[in-house]
């Protein structure tokens, strides 16, 4: 038995080390020095593809926006790269201003960790700091970095469940296709609004969430799916929303019958004397 379990802990431990992953920045806004810091805090954990390499592997991929990715374009980054996770870092330092305070500076760092197979965003973690200059602004985000380094090593390790999908459940067919006649696909009997986060706010966030929903010949929700990210909380407000709906479920000729939807919503920031 003490033979046997020494070979399970080595198995693990060898999986752990194989475990490949890029650290990459998309083109904009960055804390200089921030990703080396974060690449020292795990290169004692991981195998980390060398920064240039993963930078030049990154930018051969076409993207509108590389924080709000469609699992489908994460998964082409992730075959791009070679690895198994990747981080996606987005830093900036800049200045604020509100009532009743002096103007401050906010430094912010955020690192997407995304499974590479899946194209899953399996961490969305944030530090952010405020200093009356920016640079001890600067300076106060670089003194975090420890901390960040050691919650996306803990996304990394953590157990992943993929869930496979159910062929019982029909996708939508084209409107021309002959599966449509006679098919109703199923609707909330309300809609509800998924809340835009006051973090995505704070930060001006522009973004689109799109989920895979599967819904039974009962109207229940089998199974759901965030197929497009953005962070900010905002996958966890589409699910919510999404799960407080009452659906009808689809029907062909009157049959009802499960079927697998993909909802999208859009997110903007409105300012109040633009609101309707």
């Amino acid at each position: 038995m003490k033979f046997a379990l020494t070979i399970a802990i080595l198995i693990l431990s060898a999986a752990v080390d194989a475990q490949r992953i890029a650290i990459v920045e998309p083109e904009g806004a960055t804390v200089e020095g921030l990703a080396s810091r974060v690449r020292t805090g795990l290169v004692g954990e991981f195998k980390i593809q060398d920064d240039s390499m993963a930078q030049a592997a990154f930018r051969s991929v076409t993207l509108p926006d590389p924080f709000n990715l469609a699992t489908s374009e994460a998964r082409q980054i992730g075959e791009v790269l070679g690895v198994s996770d990747y981080i996606l870092l987005r830093s900036t330092v800049q200045r604020r201003a509100s009532i009743g305070r002096p103007a401050y500076f906010e430094a912010y760092a955020i690192a997407y960790v995304v499974d590479a197979r899946t194209g899953s965003i399996i961490g969305w973690l944030r530090e952010s700091v405020e200093a009356p200059t920016e640079n001890q602004a600067r300076d106060k985000i670089l003194s975090r970095t420890s901390e960040l380094a050691e919650n996306i090593s803990g996304a990394l390790k953590m157990n992943r469940f993929s869930v496979t999908r159910d062929s019982k459940f029909q996708e939508v067919p084209p409107e021309d296709s002959p599966l449509a006649k006679g098919l109703r696909t199923p609707v909330p009997y309300r809609r509800l609004r998924p809340e835009y986060t006051e973090l995505a706010s704070s930060y001006g966030v522009r973004a689109t969430v799109d989920i895979e929903v599967d819904i039974d010949a009962d109207g229940s929700i089998a199974r759901t799916s965030i197929e497009r990210w953005a962070g900010f909380g905002l996958e966890e407000s589409v699910e919510k929303a999404v799960r407080s709906m009452n659906w009808r479920p689809a029907e062909r000729n009157g049959k009802p019958l499960r079927m697998r939807i993909l909802l999208r919503y859009n997110f903007i920031k409105v300012e109040k004397d633009e609101a309707p």
